[in-house]
């Protein structure tokens, strides 16, 4: 098994028992409605990430530690894989480590999420950078789709969320958002305005989980992801507006999804490994 940054860490460092961050590997791929390879996606991240730096923006993630899990079993009923993921997340934040989880389709965040609630108690919050809202009810009568996780986590859970990025939804959606009180800042307005810094509401929770959808990149970034849409983040931009929604708060959990890895599509893979590291360099 080829370990996130390997080459990268010293033996210390990939120890699980006391890694400060643990990478699971999802590579689910059940309700993709357009492009295919979701399921490649782990293991092309994981991949890519021996090629990355130690060193990131002035400081060095992995001496933190991180250790790199089994992939996670998703093959059954979408509802047990759910369970799989949540398994494995809360066991991570019992552990003291923060859980990056790496997809994979956007439908895994329902079970990343709700592993992470169950080990903290407390009230968290959602920062999603999409291109896509994924508030359906459903999606081609699927519950637990790609399309309509951030309805099952918003509504049904009743968990804050901010939206970056989001550039195509439907009237379902948009109504949804008003219902649900979900704050965001859509592309158009983001990128137009070279905007890099939003404040989240007061009240939004001081736990954050970020789930980056890799289509909330534009595709000339990004291009290897299953449902490219013009228009969107910048890779600072995108990075700057997660890093400064984290100030005063704290890191919990992340995701990064939607990569469907293409032959000789090095750089799609090695933006979402750089992506994955940064994430982990914006924890406490």
């Amino acid at each position: 098994m080829t370990h996130f940054l390997a080459g990268e860490l010293t033996a210390a460092e990939r120890d699980p028992r006391t890694a400060g961050f643990q990478v699971i590997p999802v590579p689910l791929e059940r309700t993709v409605s357009y492009g295919a390879g979701t399921a490649q996606g782990p293991e092309a991240i994981i991949e890519a990430s021996t090629e990355l730096e130690r060193l990131f923006a002035g400081s060095e993630p992995c001496t933190k530690g991180i250790a790199t899990q089994e992939a996670v079993e998703c093959s059954g009923p979408l509802p047990e894989v759910m369970e799989n993921i949540a398994a494995r997340t809360e066991s991570a934040v019992r552990a003291g480590a923060v859980p990056v989880t790496l997809g994979g389709e956007h439908a895994l965040t329902y079970g990343a999420v709700c592993g992470i609630r169950r080990a903290v108690a407390r009230s968290i919050g959602i920062v999603q950078i999409d291109a896509h809202a994924d508030l359906r009810c459903a999606y081609q009568g699927e519950r637990h789709s790609h399309a309509s996780v951030m309805q099952l986590l918003a509504e049904e859970e009743g968990i804050p969320l901010a939206q970056f990025g989001v550039r195509a939804l439907c009237q379902e959606e948009a109504n949804l958002r008003k219902t649900a009180n979900v704050f965001f800042r859509d592309a158009e307005e983001l990128v137009v305005g070279d905007v890099h810094a939003v404040d989240l509401p007061t009240d939004f929770p001081q736990d954050i989980y970020i789930s980056f959808d890799l289509d909330g990149l534009d595709p000339s970034i990004l291009p290897d992801t299953g449902t490219p849409v013009p228009g969107g983040l910048g890779y600072y931009q995108a990075l700057n507006l997660l890093r400064h929604a984290l100030k005063g708060r704290r890191l919990i959990g992340c995701d990064v999804v939607e990569l469907a890895p293409t032959p000789g599509g090095a750089v799609s893979s090695f933006t979402a490994a750089q992506i994955t590291y940064a994430l982990m360099s914006l924890a406490d």
